[in-house]
């Protein structure tokens, strides 16, 4: 059956109204949510908030490095200390290599940008963070609603926002109900709050919906891999952050590593690639697992354990790229805009400013009993913010990494570290992209095949045994949600220019080539294992790849993280 068939069988759907419904219990949606509750509590006025997570709990979804700025959660909680957030571990020391194979080149103290300082920081597990961000919230009156996945956005006749549906649970694989079968729920809102993180399922329809990209830059992503290990105490350098460029990267491609040390003899580490690499043989997830093999890595992972492994799309693109963030109904908050600083690899102070700018533009709305219509005060303020400066600053960041490494790394030393001491915060010029991430994929004939090392289950490891790791789940027999709109298109295209791909630039093992009985080649999709990164929807070259969400609570389940 059809969603639609079996909404008019089983249907209507139950509704909750609300004053705000927000999408995604992240740091963006979180701190929209709390933001919004002060200004009522201050104001002795009452507003009903509701918060959708499609993860079993806030955090359970959360990846990222990570080292947070606290300017947003100082302007949040300034008493955040005394309420026991769980950022414990300050900066203690910043380190800039660029790697060769075997060796490092170490950048001077005194020559390293302003971007890469982060003295003031705190290296965190953001989904702990987020974990008590949402205990916050809860603490203040907002309702949380873990387990439950915005599926669908509902439009009033006017075409304005006014809320979501959730998706139907207890679907079997050829879309029939099932005995555990549950209708979703409609939660309608003056105002509904997108705050699902990057390339949001959500987001991406209403940003092509209200054409809210119109005269921007294409957004640009990057993939994320990560990993949590527990290593020998006497290796241990709790607050030091280290960032390489290079190796194993080639001098055209964008990418780059990180080894955060946190408390309790942890390091959290990983290596991000942009999505616009050309060369289909390359595997993200391969040259993640080949720079743990680098001497300056691997010297702190010899006789440690490995404790998790996620991965996430990152919004790279910057403030060119940023679309319009209200609409109707409605807003952008966080990553689901693109509001992340990629010259710092920070996005979670961004988050929470702009959920906290939204939030002010929310309570002044609803206090002049508006509802539906554009939230204009939210980008009014964003203009006059902090946050817009620093994104201004790094404007064109991305932009001369595509020009080559050696090309990004002078205009960032330019950019980041000459100007301000010039006295300029902004480059006098602008640097504009053209062209989408999935449009740069050159024919596999034309490029290099990539041999990877096999291997080694200490340092190096498949995706099978990381996925596990991840503690990655989803109810078993529920439809696939990696949808494809064309089923030949993948060895049509896809295999046959493209070398396929998608079994590469997936870091989950979700996507394989196999031979039928009668020698054609299929493509397999193991949707089990998908860790929501949301690679596939961006990368795909012929965007025939469509991820929507599966049932609420699936997915992975990261664990300090």
């Amino acid at each position: 059956m059809t969603p639609q068939e079996i909404l008019e069988q089983f249907g209507p759907r139950e509704s909750m109204e609300y004053d705000v419904v927000i999408v995604g219990a992240g740091p963006a949606g979180l701190s929209t949510a709390i933001r919004l509750k002060q200004l009522a509590e201050k104001a002795g006025k009452e507003v009903n908030v509701v918060v959708l997570e499609k993860g079993s709990e806030p955090g359970a979804h959360i990846l990222s490095g990570a080292v947070m700025d606290p300017i947003s959660m100082n302007e949040l909680f300034p008493n955040w200390k005394e309420l026991g957030a769980p950022l414990n571990q300050p900066v203690t020391a910043d380190e800039v290599l660029v790697l060769s194979e075997t060796g490092a080149t170490a950048t001077p103290q005194a020559l390293i940008p302003n971007n890469f300082h982060n003295h003031g920081n705190y290296v965190i597990s953001l989904g702990n963070v987020t974990r008590w961000l949402g205990q916050q919230a809860e603490a203040l009156g907002v309702e949380i609603f873990p387990g439950f996945a915005a599926a669908e956005v509902l439009y009033n006749d006017d075409g304005s926002v006014k809320g979501v549906a959730t998706g139907n649970m207890g679907i079997d694989k050829s879309g029939e109900p099932t005995g555990d079968f549950q209708l979703g729920m409609e939660l309608l809102g003056k105002y509904t709050i997108f705050a699902e993180g990057a390339r949001g399922h959500l987001g991406k329809q209403l940003i092509a919906k209200f054409k809210l990209d119109a005269g921007k830059d294409p957004q640009s992503y990057a993939i994320g891999i990560k990993e949590l290990w527990e290593i020998d105490p006497a290796k241990a350098k709790p607050g030091l952050v280290v960032h390489t460029a290079g190796w194993p990267m080639d001098t055209s491609t964008y990418g780059g590593g990180f080894l955060y040390h946190l408390e309790d003899n942890k390091v959290t580490l990983g290596f991000v690639t942009g999505l616009d690499y050309q060369n289909p043989w390359l595997s993200p997830f391969e040259e993640m697992q080949r720079w743990k093999t680098h001497p300056s890595i691997k010297q702190y992972l010899e006789g440690a354990k490995r404790l998790s492994y996620g991965a996430r799309a990152i919004t790279a693109g910057g403030i060119l790229s940023l679309p319009k963030f209200v609409f109707p109904g409605g807003a952008l908050v966080g990553c689901d805009a693109g509001f992340l600083n990629a010259a710092r690899i920070k996005g979670s102070h961004a988050a929470m400013k702009t959920g906290m700018l939204c939030a002010e533009a929310l309570f002044e709305a609803l206090g002049a009993d508006r509802q539906h219509d554009e939230l204009s005060a939210y980008p009014a303020s964003f203009e006059k913010s902090w946050l817009k400066e620093e994104l201004d600053s790094s404007k064109n960041f991305k932009q001369w990494f595509k020009k080559g490494m050696y090309v990004g790394m002078l205009m960032t030393g330019i950019e980041q570290w000459l100007l301000p001491r010039l006295g300029m915060k902004v480059a006098p010029w602008t640097i504009h992209r053209t062209e989408a991430d999935h449009t740069r994929l050159l024919p596999a004939a034309q490029c290099a095949k990539i041999d990877y090392p096999k291997p080694d289950g200490k340092i190096t490891f498949d995706r099978l045994s990381s996925v596990f790791v991840s503690n990655t789940n989803h109810t078993e027999h529920q439809p696939a949600h990696l949808t494809l709109k064309n089923a030949s298109v993948p060895v049509q295209v896809n295999l046959a220019k493209f070398a396929g791909p998608e079994s590469r630039y997936c870091p989950a093992g979700v996507y394989e080539f196999v031979k039928t009985d009668d020698n054609q080649d299929k493509l397999v999709i193991n949707a089990q294992n998908c860790v929501h990164c949301k690679t596939c929807d961006i990368k795909d070259p012929t965007q025939n790849i469509v991820w929507i969400t599966p049932e609420g609570g699936g997915g992975p389940n990261y664990a300090g993280m």
